[in-house]
């Protein structure tokens, strides 16, 4: 293992930002990932895992330290259950195809999602009426000071719509090392309450699907309306879905009365951002390299060489836009460096 200095991370976040680290080092154990903190106690630390949910606006005057630790293997399993632990550096959606080859449900619905499987407990990753928390058992965790491993349970980890402790009192204090899902080895629970895997199952002439013609289904879907990083820099979907109270709901509602929404509970509202996004005109809207995709508005993109800054300009455009139309503020669910 080595430290590299002044060191490209275009390949290292899927926007294809050019930003340098000062310090880059890439860790494929718990061994080296010790050493590294080990030997550079004074150094601030920067962690990178598959680079899919950052905008770096600057460069970076940090030790970056590339988690990259592989491996996958089932720890236990019943009847009914399976226990699967893979660590951090895996590719989630690698991963997922995985579980799925093997014939354990309960990710499927999160196919083609970017990025690594350490990363997923941060953000609480989901898709098509699934979380990661649905699945999730435990995680451990180096503390990036002390270097002593901690495992996080489920209730440790306090997870939220895309919320988790490690966005909040465990920010920047621990490095996720590997993560143990529950999967079902029979009597899967299919998922297909949204309208669009309904819609391609059925284009399929598929009425009893399996967790493999799940996983298909969301792949198209996610394919026809969003860009692959590899062809053109994104980072999935940029906004969170704002939920709101059912009071601003009802006074949106009489304004716009076609609004899309779902329930959340009695008092709260669920509002697809996209919809948002849509309707106030940003849809395939392009400002120099910087811009909105033309098939999926929460998408931001970076068209060859846009800076971090300029996509981040667009985002606060959109989001001055929509608090100004509909009184609804927006989250940037990607994290902005």
């Amino acid at each position: 293992m080595q430290i590299q200095h002044n060191f490209s991370l275009k390949k290292h976040n899927t926007f294809g930002i050019e930003a340098k680290a000062r310090q880059f080092a890439a860790v494929h154990s718990l061994a080296d990932l010790k050493t590294v903190l080990e030997e550079n106690p004074n150094e601030k630390k920067f962690v990178l895992g598959g680079g899919s949910n950052m905008l770096l606006t600057q460069d970076i005057d940090a030790l970056v330290i590339h988690v990259d630790l592989k491996g996958k293997e089932i720890l236990k399993q019943d009847d009914n259950f399976v226990w699967v632990e893979s660590q951090a550096g895996e590719n989630w959606h690698e991963f997922v195809l995985w579980t799925i080859n093997q014939n354990f449900g309960g990710l499927e619905n999160m196919s083609l999602i970017p990025g690594n499987v350490g990363t997923t407990p941060v953000q609480n990753i989901g898709a098509y009426g699934t979380e990661m928390k649905d699945t999730f058992v435990s995680c451990d965790a180096m503390n990036i000071v002390s270097h002593e491993m901690r495992t996080f349970t489920k209730e440790d980890c306090n997870f939220g719509y895309r919320e988790s402790i490690f966005k909040h009192e465990a920010k920047d204090q621990y490095i996720i090392t590997s993560v143990i899902f529950k999967l079902t080895k029979n009597n899967h629970k299919i998922n297909t309450s949204y309208g669009d895997i309904i819609k391609e199952l059925e284009s399929k002439n598929i009425t009893n699907p399996s967790l493999k013609d799940v996983s298909n289904a969301v792949i198209a879907i996610r394919q026809s309306k969003l860009p692959d990083p590899k062809e053109l820099g994104n980072s999935g979907s940029f906004f969170k879905n704002p939920i709101i109270s059912r009071t601003l709901f009802n006074e949106v509602k009489e304004k716009f009365p076609e609004i899309k929404h779902y329930d959340v509970s009695e008092t709260e509202v669920k509002v697809p951002a996209g919809w948002l996004i849509e309707q106030a005109g940003f849809k395939g809207k392009r400002f120099g390299d910087a811009g909105i995709h033309k098939n999926q508005a929460l998408v931001l993109v970076n068209y060859g060489n846009a800076t971090g800054q300029e996509i981040l300009n667009v985002s606060k455009d959109i989001q001055k836009t929509i608090f100004e139309k509909y009184g609804i503020a927006i989250e940037a669910e990607v994290n902005v460096i």
